[in-house]
């Protein structure tokens, strides 16, 4: 069921050849040099290095499905690549130019910017030259309903002025991050899903301001998620995608397979915890016995087995339907897989903590890093409750076609 082609399967024993031989016995460098430096938004020659070398065996820009600018890998084939560099999720996604949010950001430019975007801001993002950022979260309104939106731009002639404050904006404090795809409100009178707009907004544009890096659970992301202060910025009108209150119709294009990217990460970083539960577990002795030999113990591996597995074959599932019927056709599936793949991950990581005791909550292991950090993407793309109310909505719908439909 939802077999791998022979293309992505080939593509699967390279990415795990360059794992095996690169990144992994780059992680202890990454650490090393990021503690050297005294930055937590340091960009670590290491990355490079490893960028580099990815270019070089072509594992680059593998999430594209547009063959003029990537591989263009299904869904499906990439959903598998992408559990691969989730085992690794501080260097393989963006050494391999796969990390959020500038894939996301390099499917919306492709789609929906002007030849200018596409020569300014998408070649050097398909070359890694740059990072950029997704400006859409608030902190003064509930943003998990997006029409709470208040970041207002307004048209003055040739130019739209940017007012608001955006917060949990991530790659912003990236050392190379030089652009932002920013959504705000073009027109508060139109209809509700037709008020916002999505604009092209250079970090170096006067009045924007970056007020903060928010923390993760006491982590500070390398990338950043920062808070950010848009005062009186003004933007040319040619900095607007697609068209005015064209904001909602591109935030689901861009959602949709960068859900899936996410999933399957997701379900890589619970592989990996589950290697490092596994491997503590016969290693470790309580008692006389290796932990591994006790029952509930034995319980919690065979859990973690049964429910990644039903997490990846949902994933699957929802990347095939994408694939074949369509984003639209695949809404619930994306839906349950953004609840699924971090909450089944989070069962996974937390017994491993269990396992290693106080190692777990430590530095030394990647688990509680990985914890924070999961735990987050139950809030980011929308919490799991809406996703929730989503797959709500189409089962009763299923029954009664007219449900919850206004008169």
């Amino acid at each position: 069921m939802f077999e791998n082609t022979e293309r992505g399967a080939e593509y699967v024993e390279r990415l795990t050849a360059f794992m095996d031989s690169h990144v992994y016995p780059a992680e202890a460098v990454y650490a090393q040099q990021m503690r050297e430096s005294g930055n937590p938004n340091h960009h670590p020659q290491i990355l490079e290095d490893l960028k580099a070398e990815a270019k070089a065996q072509g594992l680059w820009n593998l999430f594209h499905p547009h063959a003029e600018w990537g591989p263009g890998l299904t869904n499906l084939e990439y959903a598998h690549l992408a559990e691969i560099t989730g085992r690794s999720p501080q260097l393989a996604p963006e050494a391999t130019n796969c990390n959020a949010p500038d894939t996301g950001n390099m499917e919306v430019l492709t789609l929906f910017g002007t030849d200018e975007h596409k020569e300014k801001w998408l070649r050097p993002l398909l070359d890694g030259e740059i990072a950029s950022a997704f400006a859409m979260t608030e902190p003064a309104v509930a943003s998990s309903d997006a029409t709470n939106i208040e970041t207002s731009m307004v048209r003055e002639g040739d130019e739209y002025v940017i007012n608001g404050r955006k917060w949990w904006t991530s790659n912003a404090l990236h050392e190379n991050c030089k652009v932002m795809i920013v959504m705000g409100k073009t027109d508060p009178e139109a209809p509700t899903h037709r008020q916002q707009s999505m604009m092209v907004v250079p970090m170096d544009t006067p009045g924007v301001k970056v007020v903060r890096g928010l923390p993760v659970f006491g982590y500070q992301d390398r990338e950043g998620h920062a808070e950010v202060l848009f005062d009186n910025v003004r933007v040319p009108t040619s900095a607007l995608l697609a068209g005015e209150g064209d904001g909602f119709m591109i935030s689901q294009a861009r959602l949709g397979p960068g859900r899936i990217h996410h999933c399957m990460r997701v379900i890589g970083m619970a592989e990996r915890a589950l290697d490092l539960l596994i491997a503590r577990a016969q290693q470790r002795v309580t008692f006389g016995k290796p932990i591994a030999t006790r029952e509930n113990i034995k319980d919690w591996i065979a859990e973690s087995r049964m429910e990644i597995e039903m997490a990846r074959l949902l994933t699957l599932k929802a990347a095939h339907l994408m694939d074949t019927v369509g984003n639209k056709q695949a809404r619930m599936e994306i839906a349950a897989i953004k609840v699924v793949a971090p909450n089944v991950a989070l069962k996974v990581i937390d017994r491993a903590i269990q396992i290693h005791g106080g190692g777990g909550v430590s530095d030394d292991f990647p688990l509680a890093e990985m914890w924070a950090h999961v735990r987050t993407l139950r809030l980011a793309d929308g919490p799991d409750e809406v996703h929730k109310m989503t797959i709500a909505r189409q089962e009763l719908r299923r029954v009664d076609p007219e449900w919850g439909r206004k008169k």
